[in-house]
């Protein structure tokens, strides 16, 4: 049996398919219909009295939600607007836009794809020296993130998170690539344990095991001495994966040399 909802919406497209059949032909090239459909189902597990349930409401709940959590639900402010001018940019990259031949933007997550965006936009732009983190939430690939981290070192990069910026997990690790570093009064630093594929975060494998050599390598090969590198681990660690911590730009002047 069609539903109700179910039988309007096909009667309404076919009174308009109707219209658009008998309609000139220069009638029908600058006519638009636009529909708003809502769907519901019956869902017995989350009745809401009268036995029906938003489907897109519940996915919100339970899945854009779910997924989000670990980078949009860290946000404590947005940055400002006027930071984020891909419009505006000489050319686009992936998440970065480029604002003059010594300037660089970046918005959003690394993937895989990154390193390699990164790498043509030097190709056509080798003279950029200064890359501005306006807002980036992170890594989606921890290798990519690390291959980028040390590209940035070799160019000779500056690195600034700007007024109303914020980096966060992965990106904290890019923004310490930079041989100079710089940061607002205002900046946001967002920084929570790893967790590799198996859910394990870096707290469940013992102190000994090798997996923390290539973090904390890394760290001492942006210039953090031995006992800074350690420290800042053991920081970023102190918070689990699913949360976060923040930090400000006088908390990471206690690890790093800031400009």
């Amino acid at each position: 049996m069609v539903p109700p909802s179910t039988l309007l919406r096909m009667l309404i497209v076919a009174a308009f398919a109707a219209v658009l059949a008998f309609a000139p032909a220069h009638a029908q090239q600058v006519v638009t219909v636009t529909t708003t459909t809502v769907t519901w189902t019956w869902d017995d597990a989350a009745d809401d009295g009268a036995g029906y349930v938003d489907e897109d409401a519940a996915l919100l709940d339970d899945e854009v939600l779910a997924e989000d959590s670990g980078f949009a639900a860290t946000r404590r402010y947005a940055p400002a607007a006027t930071l984020a001018t891909p419009g505006h940019a000489k050319a686009n990259f992936g998440p970065f836009s480029v604002i003059d031949g010594a300037t660089v933007r970046m918005a959003g997550d690394v993937t895989s794809a990154t390193p390699r965006q990164f790498a043509a936009m030097l190709a056509a732009f080798p003279g950029l020296k200064r890359l501005e983190m306006v807002d980036c939430p992170g890594s989606l690939d921890e290798e990519a993130n690390l291959i980028l981290a040390r590209a940035i070192r070799r160019q000779g990069m500056e690195t600034v998170v700007p007024a109303g910026g914020s980096v966060r997990s992965g990106a904290v690790e890019l923004w310490l690539a930079g041989t100079t570093r710089r940061a607002a009064a205002d900046a946001e630093f967002g920084v929570h344990s790893w967790a590799d594929e198996y859910g394990r975060e870096a707290n469940d494998y013992p102190a000994s095991d090798p997996v923390h050599a290539e973090y904390l390598g890394y760290y001492r090969e942006m210039g953090l001495n031995d006992a800074k590198a350690r420290e800042f681990y053991a920081l970023t660690n102190s918070t689990p994966f699913d949360d976060v911590r923040y930090l400000t730009r006088d908390d990471m002047a206690r690890f790093v040399t800031l400009d």
